[in-house]
């Protein structure tokens, strides 16, 4: 748990769902409160963590990080899959701060790269990654496992 000024970042529950799907439904990744708090739930079953900052109100930001091992590596490797700030609270370091308790949950659990993976065109994001030390490396392929409909 990291705290300042009034800010908190500590594992996100169910019980933060409602905040949390506002936060991700102003993003543009609408998600049921219900459903939401399952998935977060369920999170806490793998390897990883979410982490939620708090203030006053309701979430401020949310940051999902996961480890895995690959054959290249002998450490395992963190990815943040999830990292978002609410639009009124950006440019107040909320974002580093999470980036910071997440980099922290992944060296605990004895990761010694983090990957930060930006879906699409998100110059804010892509801006932030660069200005927090990240270096952009290749692009990512997804192909859906299941057939939909």
């Amino acid at each position: 748990m990291t705290t300042r000024y009034g800010l908190e970042i500590r594992a996100a529950t169910g019980a933060e769902a409602p905040g949390l799907a506002e936060l991700l439904s102003v993003a543009g990744h609408p998600v049921e409160t219900r459903v939401l708090a399952d998935r977060l739930d369920a999170l806490h079953q793998w390897p990883g963590a979410a982490l939620v900052a708090l203030e006053w109100g309701p979430p401020s930001g949310l940051v999902v990080v996961h480890w895995y091992r690959t054959l290249g590596a002998e450490q395992p490797t963190a990815q943040i899959t999830t990292l978002l700030v609410g639009p009124d609270e950006r440019r107040r370091g909320i974002g580093r701060l999470l980036l910071k308790a997440a980099s922290q949950a992944a060296r605990v659990a004895g990761c010694d790269v983090l990957e930060l993976a930006v879906a699409g065109e998100e110059p804010t994001l892509s801006a932030f990654c660069l200005a927090t030390g990240f270096a952009e490396t290749g692009s990512r392929f997804v192909r859906a496992l299941r057939k939909k409909g």
